[in-house]
């Protein structure tokens, strides 16, 4: 074996080129302009750089904008952590200002939504409540969710529409908070996944396994004709890190199966990391193939939303 000397390399004929006919990633036509005092949430969106994450965020306002104009669909799939960063009535508006098409969630955001409508509070302390056994036995929830669940599956409806026709009919206090009372109010379509046995209702002697499952089912059809209808349209995954990426996956093979090309599909996951299922199931998986995208925002709900929601209102002022 020979050793090695101390040799420095010889620097001499390295090779170089002008910057200037580099392709270069970063380009000061795309740097941030500083917020001017006064100038407004317009002004402030069009001066964040136009890269990475923001861009993302352009895009994202574009794509929804743009399936808005030419009727594509847009769905807003969101998890009970939406619900509980207080975000129902910046969704309720948008749903308003007709920037959603249907709305999917799971059994965590059923439960906080409807607990938001009958006391304008939802969130139990779970290590506080657990060990003196009464996590997740607040009576209302426990009989009034599960009565909402059982009529709706007795009169054929899904879960979400079950529960969007009980909070219409009853009208408790906070249900202007609700997005399920306000799907209801509006005509749209609310899906609800549920996995049995994760859910605090499932707990409670009222709870019917038949009924949960005929209506969740039921609305998993529904969402599957939802998905079917987004050629050009947006799916957005908010905060599920495990039910609705799944459930869209399988929406989305039903629709291919059945020769739904989805073409121009944008797919959208909103959470404060990334992970597998969202990543894989929503963001990558779905678009591929159709000549749409997928994309990843990363950042709090309680912020990443309402961002993204003013740059949609302020996007269809124009």
């Amino acid at each position: 074996m020979s050793k090695f000397p101390y040799d420095e390399f010889d620097l001499s004929g390295v090779r170089t080129y002008p910057l200037a006919s580099r392709k270069s990633k970063a380009t000061a036509a795309d740097f941030g302009r500083p917020y001017a005092k006064g100038s407004g949430v317009h002004a402030w969106l069009d001066g964040l750089p136009n890269m990475l994450g923001a861009a993302d965020l352009r895009a994202v306002a574009s794509a929804i904008l743009q399936a808005r104009a030419r009727g594509g669909g847009i769905i807003w799939g969101f998890g009970g952590h939406v619900i509980k960063t207080g975000l129902a009535p910046v969704l309720i508006d948008l749903a308003e200002r007709g920037f959603v098409s249907a709305f999917a969630t799971n059994g965590a955001g059923i439960i906080h939504d409807f607990e938001i409508a009958l006391a304008g509070a939802t969130s139990e302390d779970v290590d506080e409540a657990l060990g003196p056994g009464q996590f997740g036995m607040a009576e209302e929830t426990g009989r009034l969710l599960n009565k909402a669940i059982n009529d709706g599956a007795a009169a054929d409806l899904g879960l979400g529409q079950s529960v969007g026709a009980y909070l219409a009919a009853a009208q408790p206090p906070f249900a202007h908070l609700s997005i399920a009372a306000a799907a209801a109010r509006l005509g749209l379509p609310l899906t609800a996944h549920v996995a049995l046995g994760t859910d605090i209702i499932h707990m409670h002697p009222d709870a019917s396994g038949s009924a949960i499952g005929a209506a969740s089912l039921r609305d998993f059809r529904y969402f599957t004709s939802n998905v079917a209808r987004l050629d050009g349209g947006v799916y957005l995954n908010c905060g599920s890190a495990v039910v609705l990426p799944e459930v869209f996956l399988k929406a989305v093979a039903l629709a291919r199966n059945q020769g739904v090309p989805l073409t121009g599909l944008i797919t959208v996951n909103m959470d404060f990391m990334r992970l597998y299922r969202p990543q894989t199931n929503v963001v990558v998986r779905p678009p591929k193939g159709t000549g749409g995208k997928g994309y990843s925002l990363v950042g709090h709900h309680e912020i990443m939303i309402p961002l993204l929601a003013a740059a949609l209102i302020e996007g269809s002022a124009r």
